[in-house]
């Protein structure tokens, strides 16, 4: 390729296209052309990109000719759909899709994790999902320095996941809600305003929800393990933009809390937002439009030395930016024969407790714990 890049944005009107060619603007990203693509019913929408409209044109298999990049973000039947006409004419589909996450001639890469793996693409290099973005960035540095052995995530996932219409949805139902009339669904499955429920993907015969099985298969992918065992739980909830998830992870031996934060606290694309003696930490509201995947509440399970607990949140990580190469331009593409993350664990310094944080001292609470 050249040095600028022509790129086309698929499914370019969604709650992702338009989050997509937002980023291309703000990150300067170099294009000589920018094709914004989508279903014939949306096509002829004006988009705004550098004080200019951009007409938006209904896909077909021409539309790809020329092209270096396309950004895919229409759902898994279109990805299938274009993917042949895509790689015809010579381009790479970064794709937003679960459509081709878990084939095993797909690489699957967050740029901050396993950039090294977009190298061996065959035409598609897939983007994984939400979710799954969100909790591998935090335990990519810990698992480096100590095999994690099992995850339990609860996520809190907003509407926006399930796109811009959904989101209208949330509005709506709030204000009919706040108004004294009755909440009508039509996108999601039940009322979200005022309310939360399992994530709305199908479910099967184990009691898990796709969503779920999601983080499950791609996690272990992406970090290059099958041995981490992990159990997922996925409700949607009536926030409009950014995700959430609660995380409790467990290593093979003990791994101090302090070097553990130390380790979050320099990961690339993550954030420490820990003040315990103001009660501040990761929030939807101050993720949402921002880059950084928001980190903390970090603390040890009661009496268990070896598994300790995290918060996070983001909203532009889970979705557009990872799947944009803006960010990937930052990273590294080929692997290091040393482990950065394992000097910095050495060279830490003795632990401290900033703003009152816990201490690797067995919980004083004689709980019960489920592990």
């Amino acid at each position: 390729m050249s040095e600028t890049y022509r790129v086309a944005i698929l499914g370019a009107t969604g709650a992702v296209g338009t989050e997509l060619l937002a980023l291309l603007e703000s990150r300067q990203f170099p294009l000589s052309e920018l094709k914004l693509l989508s279903s014939p019913r949306s096509a002829g929408q004006q988009l705004q990109f550098k004080g200019a409209s951009l007409v938006v044109e209904a896909v077909t298999a021409a539309s790809f000719e020329g092209i270096d990049i396309v950004l895919a973000s229409a759902g898994g039947s279109t990805s299938k759909q274009w993917a042949a006409a895509i790689a015809a004419a010579g381009a790479v589909m970064v794709d937003n899709s679960s459509a081709f996450r878990l084939d095993p001639a797909v690489p699957l890469v967050v740029p901050e994790v396993n950039p090294e793996a977009a190298q061996h693409h065959q035409g598609v290099i897939a983007n994984p999902n939400c979710t799954t973005i969100l909790m591998c960035l935090p335990l990519w540095p810990l698992h480096q320095v100590q095999p994690i052995r099992r995850l339990i995530v609860s996520t809190y996932q907003s509407a926006s996941g399930a796109g811009a219409r959904a989101m209208e949805e949330l509005r709506t139902q709030s204000q009919a809600i706040l108004d004294g009339k009755e909440p009508q669904a039509e996108i999601l499955p039940h009322p979200i305003a005022f309310n939360l429920f399992p994530h709305n993907s199908a479910w099967n015969d184990q009691g898990y929800c796709e969503e779920e099985m999601k983080m499950v298969h791609e996690t272990r992918k992406i970090l290059g393990t099958d041995d981490i065992r992990i159990s997922a739980t996925c409700v949607r909830v009536p926030v409009l933009r950014a995700h959430s998830e609660a995380i409790n992870i467990e290593f093979d031996r003990p791994f101090p809390l302090e070097k553990a934060r130390e380790l979050i606290a320099q990961t690339p694309g993550v954030k420490l937002v820990e003040d315990w003696k103001a009660s501040y930490f990761p929030m939807p509201m101050d993720a949402s439009g921002k880059d950084e995947t928001l980190v903390g509440r970090i603390r040890k399970i009661c009496r268990v030395k070896i598994t300790w607990s995290c918060g996070s949140v983001a909203i532009r990580s889970a979705r557009g930016q990872r799947s944009t190469p803006c960010r990937s331009r930052n990273c590294s593409w080929s692997a290091s024969g040393s482990n950065p993350s394992a000097r910095r664990l050495e060279q830490a310094q003795a632990p401290h407790r900033p703003n009152g944080s816990p201490s690797d001292m067995t919980c004083d609470n004689p709980c019960n714990n489920p592990l």
